[in-house]
């Protein structure tokens, strides 16, 4: 079995640096790709993120543990329902149920007014990034939730308000699923405490070997 975390938006693959080490530490290794440096040759918008995604992933040669948080789990959904033979099972931390149009216009206005060096250390120009950002508001990421099969896991940090009813939501409609709150964090639960997420991760991938 093949173990993959995925980073979020505004994160890179070092963000799961600490996770990572506790996983290791339990003899659980894992792969993180970073989403930027897989579409470096493609223009930066969701469908051809998504695209090299599934390049990657499907050349991978077992079965796949995914775990992807927010944009990370809005990928890890769409390859599972797309590849479900593929994949084992799924971990989604705080992952939108539908995106939020009024915060995607908020986020847009402060990501124009922010310097291009932020977008540049996780290896994204501005413009791709706010591109990228603009075409996920265009998803409708509940259609085909009941078509999940596999064994399911939905995280969410107890701090990470905006998305608890998203938790709750995605654990409503993804059979054989169940929800976990992970206490001293909040969205960005791989770099808040990144100790219980590697202990909650490992528990699920151990039962679902």
């Amino acid at each position: 079995m093949t173990n993959i975390l995925v980073h979020g938006l505004g994160q890179d693959n070092h963000s799961w640096d600490n996770t990572d080490k506790y996983l290791r530490e339990k003899q659980m290794d894992v792969i993180c790709p970073n989403l930027f440096e897989i579409t470096k040759n493609t223009s930066k918008d969701y469908k051809m993120m998504y695209n090299a995604f599934a390049y990657f992933c499907n050349n991978q040669k077992e079965q796949l543990n995914l775990c992807g948080l927010s944009l990370g789990g809005v990928l890890v959904l769409d390859f599972v329902k797309e590849y479900p033979e593929k994949v084992n099972s799924i971990i989604l931390i705080g992952t939108p149920y539908k995106i939020p149009q009024g915060l995607c216009k908020l986020q847009n206005i402060v990501y124009h007014i922010m310097p291009k060096s932020t977008f540049e250390k996780i290896g994204c120009s501005k413009n791709d990034f706010i591109s990228l950002l603009h075409s996920l508001s265009k998803l409708n990421i509940s259609r085909g939730l009941d078509k999940i099969n596999c064994s399911s896991l939905i995280i969410c940090g107890a701090k990470d308000k905006v998305n608890m009813e998203n938790a709750e939501l995605l654990n409503s409609d993804i059979k054989n699923s169940e929800l976990k709150i992970i206490e001293s964090a909040g969205h960005e639960v791989n770099t808040d405490n990144p100790k219980e997420l590697a202990n909650a991760i490992y528990d699920f991938w151990k039962d679902n070997q």
